[in-house]
């Protein structure tokens, strides 16, 4: 897995174990040519982040800033390595995505929110759905911030309220979703 385009192009990413199912490098060169000109200085955060890859990949495209944000030392251990193997900065939080949506809620928000949770598993666990019935989501999100997120082709998610979607594709087993909020649609606190 590499960066595709920018500052850091062709640096190697490394994961830090088989557990993580990072964003394949045809996906997220797809995203990336759909965001195009949005990228350069816009403001960052890659939730569930796992290697870094979306925030360091936009961050190499020009992005003002990032915030990649997971629960697991070794994400966070492999995100760290990433950024310094690459020279990029960003702000990196040890914790728990929808708890740090929760707690940035009303005093930060971003232009790209990106979101690749591990995949809705037996037991009933759907980060993604969770994500998408979040209040605080739509509070990170800038007036015209766009909100990506991959997730399972099969996976079931819920209603999604307080957002459009602009762009539905499926990659193989991935579907990745580009939203931006509804018209009219204010930030929760």
């Amino acid at each position: 897995m590499r960066v595709i385009a920018g500052s850091a192009k062709g640096i190697l990413l490394k994961k830090p174990t088989s557990f993580l199912r990072p964003t394949m490098d045809r996906v997220r060169a797809a995203i990336f040519s759909i965001l195009g000109e949005r990228v350069p200085y816009a403001s960052v955060l890659d939730l569930c982040s796992g290697t870094g890859a979306m925030g360091i990949e936009a961050l190499s495209r020009g992005a003002a800033d990032a915030t990649l944000v997971d629960n697991n030392t070794r994400s966070i251990e492999a995100i760290k390595n990433n950024l310094t193997t690459t020279r990029l900065k960003a702000q990196v939080e040890h914790m728990d995505s929808l708890a740090y949506l929760k707690r940035i809620s009303g005093a930060f928000v971003f232009d790209l929110i990106f979101a690749d949770p591990p995949y809705a598993d037996d037991q009933g666990n759907n980060l993604a759905a969770s994500l998408l019935e979040s209040p605080f989501l739509i509070g990170a999100m800038a007036p015209e911030a766009l909100f990506i997120l991959e997730c399972e082709h099969k996976q079931s998610l819920p209603g999604i309220c307080g957002l459009e979607i602009l762009i539905d594709r499926t990659y193989g087993a991935t579907r990745i979703l580009i939203m931006k909020k509804n018209e009219g649609v204010t930030s929760k606190k």
